[in-house]
């Protein structure tokens, strides 16, 4: 059993990871908090075998956190789960005692191999930064995440190349003859499934994928 804490100022990214591995007969997570001082006391207290941190957060931040934890407990591992990819970030992390960086647009379930390969002695890479540092870790066991490819529908990539054309979801509706209520569900699952924020993401994103669909 890998037994985790883990440290994020947005309740709503905790809520979703705490749920997704709810049911995980592998993976336990045995204490959340929002700040680095809290994960402090977290790790004191219940010595997991790995934690989860964010980077940037309140009253301390993760790597000075990491520093404190490697510090006192050398054998718990540390995996970074930010939205920074700059390389000097991801290298003070990595100084501090980090085993593992992940972005948080990687999706769950690379979240999932990430702690597994980390919980296992592996250094783990999100496949968007690891080459900046392959070369320091030729040395080590590197696992890079693979990011999984995304399939949309073929309605689903009608459209988007709609989106991308500047149309509304009125006029999408109007041109494929179905109801508007149908495109707003589309949309949806698209954000859901490209690991989007919003609706100005989708549109970003369809815009930049026009010729690609």
């Amino acid at each position: 059993m890998i037994t985790i804490a883990m440290a994020e100022d947005h309740q709503i990214l905790i809520d979703g990871v705490t749920s997704f591995f709810e049911y995980d007969e592998d993976i336990n997570i045995i204490g959340t908090v929002n700040n680095g001082e809290d994960l402090l006391k977290l790790v004191r207290l219940k010595q997991p075998k790995l934690v989860i941190t964010d980077i940037r957060m309140p009253k301390m931040d993760g790597i000075q956190a990491t520093k404190h934890i490697k510090s006192e407990f050398p054998h718990i591992k540390v995996l970074a789960l930010t939205m920074f990819d700059q390389p000097e970030a991801i290298k003070q992390m990595l100084d501090a005692g980090a085993s593992g960086y992940l972005l948080k647009n990687s999706g769950i379930k690379m979240l999932s191999k990430a702690i597994i390969a980390v919980a296992n002695g592996d250094t783990f890479f999100d496949p968007n930064v690891a080459f900046n540092f392959m070369n320091d870790y030729l040395d080590e066991n590197v696992t890079i995440g693979k990011a999984e490819k995304v399939i949309l529908s073929n309605r689903e990539k009608e459209i988007l190349q709609l989106i991308a054309n500047g149309n509304t979801s009125k006029e999408i509706a109007d041109t494929l003859f179905i109801a508007k209520t149908t495109v707003d569900t589309h949309r949806k699952n698209m954000i859901r499934k490209l690991n989007l924020s919003n609706g100005n993401e989708l549109v970003k994103y369809a815009v930049e994928k026009k010729y690609d669909f």
